[in-house]
């Protein structure tokens, strides 16, 4: 009885309504930054901030509704190859659009200095120490070879948090199955304006306006959810 009805459910559903469903599906769009663009100087620039939010970040959100949408449209037609073919663009206008709404949130004007609480005992028993971890992930950051990110993550397994580098917008979890806590932007956008080609000293500058209160909550959120 009970798959019959489940049967005549599905037969109520008119192709029309399925179609109208997917095309209304909600949009990306860009986040607010929680701060002003010049907020961060001296460590990254009014202009920096600006290009990097409304015109990179932004255009990672437009892929990516264009790409959904024609990913929608496939699904519909049951074209497997066009399915296919979409995920790179899928993955990296998704990552772009996650990874920066990450990244703004772990930066923070009143930022810098050292973890606190549990956080810091996470990071202690992963690393030895906090000094330990900060030289990880400058090497991490400076040996990425090209345009990438890197990161601190939790690995909800172990307890412990790793030091982690990925390519171009591959988002963390995905990729290496850690929950992102803290990453850096080390495309050249990034940082190209200010820092030129010394990729070291804008790496080392992140820590002076790193949110650790930010990295607290996405630890709580990663041992919640994970």
């Amino acid at each position: 009885m009970l798959s019959t009805a489940i049967s005549a459910a599905r037969r109520s559903i008119s192709k029309p309504a399925v179609l109208a469903a997917a095309g209304a599906r909600l949009k990306h769009t860009l986040p607010d930054l929680p701060y002003d663009f010049h907020a961060l100087e001296p460590y990254i620039s009014a202009d920096i901030m600006k290009l990097h939010h409304e015109k990179h970040h932004a255009t990672y959100v437009n892929n990516l509704n264009i790409t959904e949408d024609k990913l929608n449209e496939a699904i519909t037609k049951n074209n497997i190859s066009a399915i296919i073919g979409l995920q790179p663009a899928l993955k990296f206008n998704g990552g772009g659009h996650l990874n920066h709404s990450i990244f703004w949130k772990c930066l923070s004007p009143t930022g810098g200095g050292e973890p606190e609480g549990d956080l810091m005992t996470v990071i202690k028993a992963s690393f030895q120490s906090f000094e330990e971890m900060k030289a990880e992930l400058v090497t991490a950051c400076v040996s990425l070879q090209g345009s990438g990110w890197g990161w601190v993550g939790y690995n909800p397994a172990s307890g412990r948090c790793r030091i982690a580098a990925c390519a171009n917008q591959d988002p963390l979890q995905a990729t290496t199955g850690l929950v992102p806590l803290f990453g850096i932007d080390v495309w050249e956008h990034a940082y190209y304006l200010q820092y030129k080609n010394v990729r070291p000293d804008y790496v080392k500058a992140m820590f002076e306006i790193a949110n650790w209160k930010e990295v607290a909550c996405n630890l709580e959120n990663a041992r919640l959810n994970n």
